[in-house]
């Protein structure tokens, strides 16, 4: 296992700037790419019109893209919070995460250091994704 503590710290670092006046639930996550070594990161945003908001694993997954483009997948994955246990990606989140590899490992930790580690592929059984079909040559690297 690589050594989760620089995650950790961006996660949380992250987290510091979520902007969640609704819920006060602020979420924090980082994702290592697999093939760089490099930590992408990201916050929740909420909006008033509720649909409109973002997740912190999804904005992590677009800082990621951005950057090294549709080839990506991560090794390691971290999502922090101050829940009273530690809080498992949403179904949304976890639907675009499969996109870039079922074997990263989401690790999941609260302010008390408790923590879940699982797959991506734990996580989101018989997911729907690029296996599922033949994906057009065009659309990844």
């Amino acid at each position: 296992m690589k050594d989760l503590a620089p995650l950790i710290k961006a996660a949380w670092k992250a987290r510091d700037n979520a902007y969640c006046p609704y819920s006060g639930f602020k979420v924090g996550a980082a994702m290592r790419s697999k093939a760089t070594g490099k930590i992408y990161y990201g916050c929740n945003v909420e909006n008033a019109a509720f649909p409109s908001g973002i997740c912190a694993e999804r904005g992590a997954v677009c800082n990621a893209l951005a950057t090294e483009g549709p080839g990506i997948e991560f090794d390691e994955i971290v999502v922090v919070t101050t829940a009273d246990e530690p809080s498992a990606p949403c179904g949304s989140c976890r639907q675009m995460m499969v996109e870039f590899g079922t074997d990263a490992i989401v690790n999941s930790i609260n302010a008390k250091g408790d923590k879940t580690r699982m797959t991506m592929d734990e996580l989101l059984p018989n997911s729907f994704g690029p296996k599922s079909f033949k994906i057009k040559p065009s659309s990844k690297k």
